[in-house]
């Protein structure tokens, strides 16, 4: 019942600011902040320097299975077609999921007597698993949900460790190294694969036929080196083409792209409709902001 101060954080997300304490009626009980997970009860962490509390539970608890199963089916992950977020939740319900690894052992005859799965659907959704035994490496480590490891430092960890076996045996001074990756990415992914359920996780996906490594002229063809050498920053939406489609030719030019502007980024691309905290951070790092026609006339 509190009346609080909201202004806009950087012009765009709601912020709460203070509290109008001369209001307050007090009536009523004051808020319990829960201290253990809802879902599954166990108690709920903060990391330093960080403002959000959650459950470390992320390999039994309901919510988290069902949501790492729904990133990894997702289009920019493994892009499985036919499989929701209520499918997931109907497969999870019946016990057919509990991983994203028990996705490559269901049959048919599992799927056709589900409520809402027909055999048209069931064989859709097989099709789509088998399709996915074709998604590149860095696609399928984004797809793991490692955390802070998102589609950008997913492609340079596999770009440069080449398989999941050199990632998984990396040592955190050699992950930070490579671009993108900071110490508490590089922490992350130690840890992840310290874990010995996510090695059994990773394994039993290798022998479902995923792809865990970079086969020799698998990469992206260049087709020229105008950008060779330049680090670039995507934001906001463009007219002619989509944010993959850009990230493709500054690839495809020799260029990388990168997720944030820092004082060794080359250029910010800027669409419409980008936040104004990026492109304040650009002009005071000295960062070249260029449009869209910019940017094309440049690889032209």
């Amino acid at each position: 019942g509190d009346m609080v101060y909201v202004e806009k954080g950087g012009e765009i997300i709601p912020k709460i600011t203070g509290v109008d304490v001369d209001s307050r009626v007090l009536l009523g009980e004051k808020v319990q902040f829960p201290k253990v997970c809802p879902e599954c009860g166990t108690p709920l962490v903060r990391e330093a320097g960080e403002a959000a509390w959650y459950c470390p539970n992320d390999l039994t608890c309901p919510p988290q299975i069902k949501g790492k199963i729904e990133h990894f089916v997702s289009r920019k992950a493994m892009n499985i077609d036919g499989i929701g977020e209520e499918t997931v939740s109907l497969l999870y319900q019946h016990k057919l999921l509990s991983n994203v690894a028990d996705l490559y052992q269901l049959k048919l005859s599992d799927l056709t007597w589900l409520a809402g799965l027909g055999e048209k659907s069931g064989r859709k959704m097989l099709q789509g698993i088998a399709d996915s035994r074709n998604v590149p490496f860095e696609r399928v480590l984004f797809a793991l949900g490692i955390r802070y490891v998102g589609a950008t430092v997913a492609k340079n960890l596999a770009v440069n460790m080449r398989s999941i076996d050199r990632l998984a045996s990396a040592k955190k001074e050699e992950l930070t190294l490579l671009d993108e990756v900071g110490e508490r990415i590089a922490e992350s992914v130690v840890s992840y694969f310290a874990d010995e359920r996510h090695r059994t996780l990773v394994q039993r996906l290798k022998d479902a036929g995923l792809q865990f490594e970079i086969h020799a002229g698998a990469e992206q063809t260049v087709v020229s080196d105008k950008l060779k050498g330049l680090s670039i920053v995507i934001s906001g939406t463009f007219a002619n083409h989509s944010r993959d489609e850009l990230k493709a030719l500054i690839e495809a030019n020799g260029g990388k792209n990168a997720s944030g502007v820092t004082s060794k980024t080359h250029y910010l691309l800027a669409g419409d409709n980008m936040g104004p905290a990026k492109r304040e951070k650009a002009t005071s790092l000295g960062v070249q902001i260029i449009s869209e026609e910019e940017f094309m006339q440049m690889i032209e």
